[in-house]
């Protein structure tokens, strides 16, 4: 870590650059809130679910049948439905007709299903409860007893969570605040409309990010720029997005250039520094800084090549956004590489890559130059050779996946 003198202890290692950015945001992790069940898809949970009550609560039928007393045949004393509660069996040769769901009586010895039995003329029940590994009816406690941990905090809130804390009785459920995100585009040379030309372009990376970082589960607060090219102006516009965003991504003036306003602007700000340049190809001019305040906020400084930009949001912001969310730093999957794929000397080399059907197999694709997009386009994420190595064909590589959402490729 360093000042924002401009002097730096050289670019840090990937992975540790990865992990500074994942301990700075779970370090800020806000406060849990407690939020509605139907609000809660998407969240992280602060606390450890557990439940509270026994799971069933109560001896539960899993058939349409009868349950019974003692030896048959067997006279029906009545019928309970899901939702009653039945009255006892208290003596041998009784039963009650009973439906999927329902609670099963006291007393009762075994079920019968519906197809399993026959009814005589005297209106006597008569049949065998099944023997099987499977059984009829479920036991209070089988899935649950009450006070048991059934998530741990950190566990991603999805429909199947959602539905366990509806089963045990929850209302709401206590998790991590959503981290709010803003984008500043930098460079008098963007164009926000129309094709390039003339010697300006097109910013691709102001319609983009935004993307990304919702997928990476941040409210993104709104999207400015192009910012002019002065000190003055990234001052201005960075304090006005702080005072709407947890963390502000910018795009350019990563560097030390004549129009590069970033690091004076985070000198001018009093900001320290988590990670200022990474050893990763491509990529290379990247930062992540923390700025003080009332609360804790962060910029993250994305080159303004494109797919550049994209690698520091995999490499800090992803991270970031993980560790405010009290999220665990997921471990990359290893999968095989469809073909070689070089080293980048003492550098981290990130490749785009696709992967197979089966997801098993990544294959490094085409037009992956810094600047071009085309490449990220037809990706799924990038194989990971490490430094001083390189990748062969059929090697076992690690693979770090774009993020998508339900139902994308």
């Amino acid at each position: 870590m360093t000042d924002t003198t401009g002097v730096t202890e050289g670019p840090v290692d990937w992975e540790q650059a990865r992990a500074l950015a994942y301990a700075a945001g779970l370090a800020a992790a806000g406060d849990a809130e407690r939020i509605p069940l139907a609000a809660a898809d998407g969240r992280t949970l602060a606390e450890p679910l557990r439940a509270l009550t026994d799971l069933p609560a109560f001896p539960t039928s899993s058939i349409d049948g009868w349950a019974v007393r003692g030896p048959g045949p067997w006279l029906p004393e009545g019928r309970v439905l899901a939702g009653g509660t039945p009255l006892p069996l208290r003596s041998d040769g009784a039963c009650v007709e009973i439906a999927t769901g329902a609670m099963v009586p006291e007393g009762a010895t075994a079920l019968v299903r519906i197809e399993d039995s026959t009814t005589g003329a005297d209106g006597r029940v008569s049949g065998e409860p099944r023997r099987g590994q499977i059984p009829d009816w479920r036991l209070p406690g089988e899935e649950a007893s009450r006070g048991e941990e059934l998530l741990a905090a950190g566990t991603a809130v999805d429909p199947a969570v959602i539905g366990v804390a509806a089963t045990c009785g929850y209302q709401d459920l206590a998790v991590y605040p959503e981290p709010r995100a803003a984008m500043l585009v930098f460079g008098d040379e963007l164009l926000t409309e129309g094709p390039p030309g003339a010697g300006r372009v097109r910013d691709s990376l102001g319609p983009q990010v935004p993307g990304w970082l919702r997928r990476y589960g941040a409210t993104v607060t709104g999207v400015t720029g192009p910012v002019k090219d002065t000190l003055s102006a990234h001052l201005d516009a960075i304090r006005a997005g702080l005072d709407e965003a947890d963390l502000i991504c910018t795009t350019g003036g990563t560097m030390h250039g004549p129009v590069d306003h970033l690091h004076p602007a985070l000198a001018e700000l009093g900001a320290e520094y988590i990670v200022n340049t990474v050893a990763v190809r491509p990529g290379f001019p990247m930062l992540l800084a923390r700025v003080p305040g009332d609360r804790p906020r962060f910029l993250a400084g994305l080159p303004g090549n494109p797919q550049s930009a994209v690698i520091a949001l995999v490499t800090l912001v992803a991270p970031l956004l993980a560790g405010l969310r009290g999220r665990p730093l997921p471990p990359l999957p290893q999968v095989e590489a469809g073909t070689a794929v070089p080293g980048r000397g003492g550098f981290t080399h990130l490749a785009l890559a696709a992967l197979d059907p089966a997801g098993r197999t990544a294959t490094p694709v085409g037009h992956v130059g810094s600047a071009m997009l085309r490449g990220l386009a037809n990706s799924h994420g990038f194989v990971v050779v490490r430094p001083e190595t390189q990748a062969q064909a059929g090697d076992l590589v690690p693979f770090l996946p774009l993020p998508l959402l339900p139902g994308e490729r």
